[in-house]
C-alpha cells in the first residue's frame, strides 16, 4: 500500500497546527489540475459527486483554498487543483454583535469555524441575480474568498439595520454597509 498520500496529509496537518492558515498567497506552483470537487451552495464540499464527510478534511481543504481570477483552487507549494465552487466557498452561520469602542462590531462565523469582523476590508455586500431575485447576502471572509449568509443570520442583521443618507444599512467597527435603498416616506 502506498503511504505517500497519508504522509502527505500528515505533513499538511503538522503545519496546519503551527500556521493556523498556510501562506497560499506566496504559493505560485507552475502545475494546475482539475481536482473533481466541487462546493455546493448550500457549503457541502463533494468528491466525484461523493460528500465528504469528515468536517476535519473539509477545514483543512478549506485553509488551502484561494480564488485566482474567478476561479478557486486547492494551492499546495507543488501544485494547484481547480475546485467548482457553485456559490460561495462558506457559509456564514453564526452572527454575534458586540460592542468595541463605543461602536457595535458585527462578527460571523463561518461553516468552517473562521470568524470574520465586518469592517472596511471585510465588507458585507447584497447581490441579485436579476431584479426579481432575493438577495444573497455575503461577507468578505479573506483574499477574495466570502461566505454567503444563511437566512437566520441575514434576518438577525436586518434587524440592525437603520438608515444614512438615504440608505438602509449596518455599522460594524466604524464602517456603514449599506443592504438597500431606503423607501420613501
Amino acid at each position: 500500500m502506498d503511504d505517500a498520500p497519508t504522509a502527505v496529509l500528515q505533513d499538511l496537518q503538522a503545519v496546519l497546527k503551527e500556521h493556523p492558515l498556510p501562506p497560499v498567497h506566496k504559493w505560485h506552483p507552475e502545475q494546475t489540475r482539475e481536482s473533481r470537487m466541487r462546493i455546493a451552495s448550500n457549503g457541502d464540499w463533494f468528491y466525484q459527486e461523493s460528500k465528504i464527510e469528515r468536517m476535519r478534511m473539509v477545514r483543512m481543504f478549506a485553509s488551502i483554498l484561494r480564488k485566482d481570477d474567478d476561479d478557486y483552487y486547492l494551492v499546495t507549494p507543488a501544485e494547484r487543483l481547480r475546485i467548482d465552487v457553485e456559490d460561495a466557498p462558506f457559509i456564514a452561520v453564526l452572527l454575534r454583535v458586540t460592542q468595541h469602542d463605543s461602536q457595535p462590531q458585527l462578527t460571523f462565523t463561518t461553516n468552517m469555524g473562521d470568524e470574520v469582523v465586518a469592517d472596511a476590508a471585510h465588507r458585507i455586500v447584497i447581490e441579485y441575480s436579476h431584479t426579481e431575485a432575493d438577495p444573497s447576502p455575503y461577507i468578505e471572509v479573506r483574499n477574495g474568498l466570502r461566505a454567503l449568509m444563511n437566512r437566520s443570520v441575514y434576518y438577525q442583521m436586518a434587524e440592525l439595520a437603520e438608515t444614512n443618507e438615504g440608505q438602509l444599512g449596518v455599522y460594524s467597527d466604524g464602517v456603514f454597509m449599506a443592504l438597500a435603498q431606503a423607501e420613501a416616506e
